[in-house]
């Protein structure tokens, strides 16, 4: 009865049919985050790539005194030549801050960002127009969902309550004077 046993047995186990099914099934979800994590890094890049480039362009013209000087215009010409960020005007936060270099403090180290959270407004912290020969500095954070947001990449992100995540462009200049 062993012998009628032991013949398939051994056959069975000499079999290289399927061999492959255990490595595919294990090393599939490894490159899925893979392909995942390079998706969510590349859209990263390329949307901090265009907050950087349209924040500098609007500096360039508020530097020079050719651009308007409130919140809402700069807004509307990083948003304009930044088309890739989604929802821009309600997802971006700007703060223009004042320093002195004669008397320096520090301006603050987080970022200020909107909030996501339905029906709330986040007050604008700081926004002060400087005057010729001032060194200013603006940031800017733009609050977006991780296309993966339980990826590798995404699933490490800091997040606020909703799943936002920011991006923040910060850059300083000196007014020309006029």
């Amino acid at each position: 009865m062993i012998g009628f046993l032991k013949n398939p047995l051994r056959r069975f186990l000499e079999r290289e049919d399927g061999s492959m099914v255990v490595p595919v099934a294990l090393w599939t979800p490894v490159f899925l985050a893979l392909i995942g994590s390079s998706i969510e890094l590349g859209t990263v890049t390329v949307r901090h790539t265009a907050l950087e480039r349209s924040l500098d362009q609007a500096v360039r013209d508020l530097r020079l005194g050719t651009g308007g000087t409130s919140n809402d215009i700069i807004k509307e010409k990083i948003c304009s030549s930044a088309n890739i960020l989604p929802d821009c005007m309600d997802k971006l936060h700007l703060e223009m801050v004042r320093l002195d270099l004669r008397d320096w403090s520090d301006p603050p180290a987080k970022a200020q960002c909107t909030d996501t959270a339905p029906e709330a407004i986040t007050p604008l912290r700081n926004f002060e127009h400087g005057g010729a020969h001032e060194m200013m500095m603006i940031r800017a954070c733009f609050k977006y969902q991780p296309i993966t947001p339980a990826g590798m990449l995404g699933g490490s992100m800091k997040k606020d309550a909703q799943g936002y995540t920011a991006i923040i462009s910060t850059t300083a200049f000196v007014h020309e004077p006029t």
